[in-house]
């Protein structure tokens, strides 16, 4: 499949609602934290595979604001499993020039948690490769009030006029600010909706829906979305003659 993909035009920024982990976890007669833990190949495939393309940003949902309401001792395991996952995957980061950065409420992480993300983004910083960006206690509705919030204090402080608030300065005001909006988004389990991710950046962005659960998405699977990206006419509200000319 990879031979079919066409460097030429590839999405500058994937991003990726990783779902499934319970459902494969369930099949395996398994509690969900198994599904979890067994999702961390996928994430070392899709972040390799997207770093060899050439790929320039990955975008991986990885805890949203609504799952801190799931049971206490997933959200625990969640969180002990991230702090081991981050600390196991610095050498295989270094070692494919990716640089870590998040984007969320990450001050609400317990603090091993921020400290093992401050540390793998000091030691990644340099790399030059794929940016993967972790969303973590992140929501996009949260993100926009939180640059509602930026911007309505900087026009109270004189900084900033409402005449000059347009969709390139609400964009520079989000979290991803400076990073350009994913152009193709892949929500595994074969699940419709986006689930609060991205709201503002996902407008124009191509959708893929695989029926494959997420601790089984490999390398081959990120080529086929591509591959379907690929096929697809971009057309941003024009019609086919307009953007063919």
């Amino acid at each position: 499949m990879k031979e079919h993909i066409d460097p030429s035009n590839l999405p500058q920024h994937i991003a990726v609602i990783m779902d499934g982990n319970g459902r494969w976890a369930k099949r395996q007669g398994a509690a969900r934290v198994f599904g979890h833990r067994n999702a961390i190949k996928a994430v070392r495939e899709t972040t390799e595979g997207c770093a060899e393309l050439g790929v320039k940003y990955l975008t991986l949902y990885a805890f949203s604001t609504e799952n801190w309401n799931r049971p206490k001792y997933e959200v625990d395991a969640l969180m002990t499993l991230l702090v081991h996952t981050i600390r196991g995957e610095i050498k295989t980061l270094m070692e494919n020039n990716v640089r870590l950065t998040t984007i969320g409420n990450t001050e609400s992480l317990p603090g091993d948690c921020q400290n093992e993300l401050a540390e793998a983004m000091r030691e990644t910083q340099n790399n030059t490769g794929l940016t993967l960006i972790l969303a973590l206690s992140y929501s996009g509705r949260w993100e926009i009030i939180e640059a509602v919030r930026q911007l309505a204090t900087e026009v109270r402080d004189g900084r900033l006029t409402p005449d000059e608030i347009n969709d390139t300065v609400f964009g520079q005001h989000l979290s991803t600010g400076g990073i350009p909006d994913p152009e193709l988004m892949i929500r595994t389990s074969g699940e419709m909706r986006i689930s609060n991710f991205m709201l503002w950046q996902l407008a124009y962005s191509e959708l893929y829906m695989p029926d494959v659960l997420w601790p089984d998405f490999r390398k081959n699977h990120l080529y086929e979305a591509i591959v379907n990206y690929q096929q697809r006419e971009r057309r941003f509200g024009k019609i086919s003659e307009q953007v063919t000319k």
